[in-house]
């Protein structure tokens, strides 16, 4: 039946919504129409060695979500779609060609968000050229993971399994903890939550597993990606500063350009301190612009303080979900942006 309502409930704002809604409604069938129980696949005896192997993994990671996270026991996570295309969607970002602040979408379920989503990436591309014609900076970016919160039984989707299988364990605490905790229209909060849940999630998984290796790999990995953040989020407060200033279009343009060119060359200086690592490469690969920069904040603005409000709670995570649940609603707002302001 909540497949039903939810269906409905989408289907309900077609005549109201355009071509966008009916693009997303489209997109959300093939996925649903394309699910087959994890369980079956791995005991199909046409199923690659390799896609068995990674589905046997993603059995076992659901399982421990559920026991020792105190993460959702439902049927998200639990069957495999394969979509064969890289990406499940591509998100459109947008700022205001002087200002860092996210042009923000309002949708149903979700709420008000950083960010539109298309299943087709032509349709993506489109959209970003026409908020550029308005004035925006626009980015779009492939995502390999797509969730509904909880409203259906997401699966897991063959565009994440490009990632190693330390990546796709984190993915799922963290899809799975938006389940325990959402606020509708507060994106900083609710991606800063999963992402300290994921953290703390994958640490316990693969010490369960004894993988010290790979947990050894893993905080190396986080280290430089907090390291990569920070330069970023430093370049959005030297940016918004500029854009506070009283300085003539043309001028403010050039400097503007000034500062993203300062952060590829800090991000130079930085990849010489990880013995040349490139994993970001291709994050610098094009020309930048304010849209950018909108997902580094959204997802790891709020990371910092909440992770020690978790710290502070002796790691127990349900003592975290229930402080977090307590800040949902209108009556939890200033506590949630004092939190993500680091007061």
């Amino acid at each position: 039946m909540r497949f039903v309502r939810s269906i409905l409930a989408v289907a309900l704002l077609l005549p109201l919504s355009g071509c966008y809604y009916m693009q997303a409604f489209s997109g959300q069938m093939e996925i649903l129409a394309k699910r087959q129980p994890i369980a079956k696949v791995i005991a199909h005896p046409a199923t690659e060695p390799t896609l068995r192997e990674r589905l046997e993994y993603v059995q076992a990671a659901r399982e421990f979500a559920s026991r020792e996270l105190g993460l959702p026991d439902n049927g998200s996570y639990r069957s495999y779609a394969d979509l064969q295309r890289p990406f499940v969607v591509w998100n459109v970002f947008a700022a205001h060609e002087f200002s860092i602040e996210p042009k923000r979408w309002c949708f149903p379920i979700a709420g008000c968000v950083v960010y539109r989503g298309y299943f087709n990436a032509d349709m993506a591309r489109a959209y970003a050229r026409r908020l550029e014609r308005r004035g925006y900076d626009a980015a779009v970016g492939g995502v390999v993971a797509y969730s509904t919160l909880g409203h259906l039984d997401d699966p897991v989707l063959s565009t994440m399994l490009k990632w190693d299988n330390v990546q796709l364990a984190a993915t799922l605490f963290h899809e799975l903890a938006h389940q325990v905790v959402y606020v509708p229209g507060d994106s900083d909060f609710n991606e800063g939550f999963a992402t300290v849940v994921e953290e703390a999630g994958l640490e316990r998984w693969l010490r369960s597993r004894g993988e010290l290796h790979q947990l050894e790999s893993w905080r190396q990995q986080r280290a430089r990606a907090r390291q990569f953040i920070a330069l970023l989020l430093r370049t959005r407060e030297r940016l918004k500063t500029l854009y506070a200033s009283d300085l003539p279009p043309e001028e403010m343009r050039a400097r503007k350009q000034y500062e993203f060119g300062v952060l590829k060359v800090e991000y130079e200086q930085l990849k010489r301190e990880w013995g040349g690592y490139p994993g970001y490469d291709a994050w610098f690969a094009r020309t930048l612009n304010n849209a950018h920069l909108v997902s580094v904040a959204t997802y790891h603005g709020c990371v910092p303080r909440l992770r020690r409000v978790l710290d502070s709670l002796g790691g127990d995570l349900e003592k975290f979900y229930s402080e977090m649940k307590a800040l949902k609603g209108p009556q939890g707002a200033e506590q949630r942006a004092r939190l993500c302001r680091g007061e």
